[in-house]
């Protein structure tokens, strides 16, 4: 691997590290907008969403240059075009932070439905789990990623917690709070979707690293 091709890859770890930090604050925002009833702080969000793009294309620009002017072997193309699946994969975390924060727009001078437990720990899994997956990927670590995998399940049975006692114990008690317990249940399945494409990024470092296929068959971990 010659020096200017392994600098240029490393300004390419840089440029995904920093997606993924914008990527997890905003949504790590949108759910502090939700705490703290603050609608400025959950439209600060949806303004936000412009730099992420603005990024994601600078990293795809980025994979395809790459690519071109150095013609890298098929273990480094295999990097390459990950980087570029995980930078798209970031992006929609992004997009899912907007989306918890228009939920939390409507609700914020209400008061909440029920307190605010498992939101913050399904918050703080999916955290977890998009910076081991970026990890795994940088450090081409698929035991990292497979990890990652193992946590999935937690962040489903976190997701149904949530949707279990909204439903059970304040939906079908009292039809007054169902407008906002509505939006409460799709935050906790936004939530639950940042752990999905955390797993879809884990997935890829697999294939990458080990050109193992694991998606649709986990029975292979």
């Amino acid at each position: 691997m010659s020096k200017p091709f392994q600098e240029e890859l490393t300004e390419l770890n840089n440029e995904i590290r920093k997606m993924g930090t914008l990527a997890e604050e905003a949504v790590a925002k949108s759910i502090a907008a939700l705490k703290n009833r603050d609608i400025k702080a959950a439209q600060a969000v949806i303004d936000g969403d412009t730099q992420v793009d603005e990024l994601e294309l600078v990293i795809d620009e980025r994979c395809l240059d790459l690519i071109a002017r150095f013609q890298p072997m098929a273990v480094d193309v295999r990097f390459i075009t990950t980087g570029m699946r995980l930078n798209g994969e970031l992006e929609r975390i992004a997009d899912i932070a907007v989306d918890i924060a228009e939920r939390v727009i409507p609700i914020v001078e209400q008061p909440l439905v029920k307190p605010l437990v498992d939101i913050p720990r399904l918050m703080a899994l999916s955290q977890k789990m998009v910076w081991m997956s970026i990890e795994a990927f940088i450090s081409r670590d698929s035991e990292l990623a497979k990890e990652v995998l193992f946590l999935d399940p937690e962040a489903d049975a976190l997701r149904d917690s949530v949707q279990k006692e909204l439903i059970e114990e304040y939906m079908e008690k009292d039809p007054q709070v169902i407008a906002r317990a509505v939006q409460m249940l799709l935050i906790a399945r936004y939530l639950e979707r940042v752990c999905d494409h955390a797993t879809y990024i884990a997935e890829d470092v697999i294939y990458m690293v080990n050109a193992e296929v694991v998606k649709h068959h986990p029975e292979r971990l």
